[in-house]
């Protein structure tokens, strides 16, 4: 069975006591690749450090999450913009909006969101979406930039089955995890709904355990779990699903099968 984690930030501290054990659970349970988000200029090193020391196992992203745009948000822009120029990245992420914490800077994340679609744009490459209470502002900027070649993952999907299918119909995948597992998520329902053709597994460990684990820190090898549900869900073979949102997954970020 091959698995890949599209959403994995192995660099964090919660990591730092066991992060190779960690690792090699995961391969051990099938998950090949890990692709590693980015959160802000402070993540990059550490980022990009794990996936030398894992080349061909875990994979970078760039990009300036919104809970990182802050006052200084272009000087971050412009660190993003000149590391992404080194070459080397899946996609442009972890980017996008977030108003659930808190709305001050409301503006500045659309802008770092728009120059950051703008550059992914313009490399070529896929997006990795962060939307939290912002799914109709995404989609509102998202639409500025539809006549380009536009793609990516709508990360721990949360949205309705409506949204779902605009954000297919708009060229992105949807990123399944751990809430696809918990009785009051909509993943599910969507899933039944759309199937696994635009589909894509992530874990965003450490966070987002899926049952049996939640509670406790989450992991790339957890992916097992959410590939199990899902096979449940629409009555498919474990393999088969895996198969899939594999293929799903190589396509989307431009890595070889």
């Amino acid at each position: 069975m091959r698995l890949m984690d599209t959403h994995t930030h192995l660099y964090l501290s919660e990591f730092d006591p066991d992060r190779s054990e960690v690792i090699n659970r995961a391969i051990a349970s099938g998950v090949e690749k890990m692709l590693l988000p980015n959160i802000d200029s402070g993540s990059i090193p550490p980022m990009l450090t794990l996936c030398e020391q894992f080349k061909g196992i875990c994979f970078p992203m760039i990009g300036l999450h919104p809970t990182s745009v802050k006052e200084n948000y272009r000087e971050e822009l412009d660190i993003i913009s000149k590391t992404a120029d080194n070459g080397g990245f899946v996609a442009i992420g972890e980017i996008g909006l977030d108003l659930y914490w808190d709305k001050t800077f409301i503006n500045e994340q659309v802008d770092a969101l728009s120059f950051q679609i703008d550059l992914a744009i313009r490399k070529n490459l896929p997006i990795a979406v962060h939307t939290r209470e912002a799914m109709d502002l995404f989609f509102e900027v998202a639409r500025n930039f539809n006549n380009s070649n536009l793609r990516g993952v709508m990360h721990a999907f949360s949205g309705s089955v409506a949204d779902a299918h605009k954000a297919v119909d708009m060229g992105f995948m949807l990123g399944i995890g751990g809430p696809v597992t918990y009785k009051k998520s909509n993943q599910a329902e969507v899933i039944r709904e759309l199937g696994i053709g635009r589909a894509v597994y992530e874990t965003d460990s450490p966070y987002l355990s899926p049952v049996p684990y939640r509670g406790k820190r989450n992991e790339s090898s957890y992916i097992r779990a959410i590939n199990d549900t899902v096979a449940g869900i629409l009555g498919i073979d474990p393999q088969e699903a895996a198969s899939i949102t594999y293929g799903n997954s190589c396509a989307l970020f431009g890595i070889s099968i």
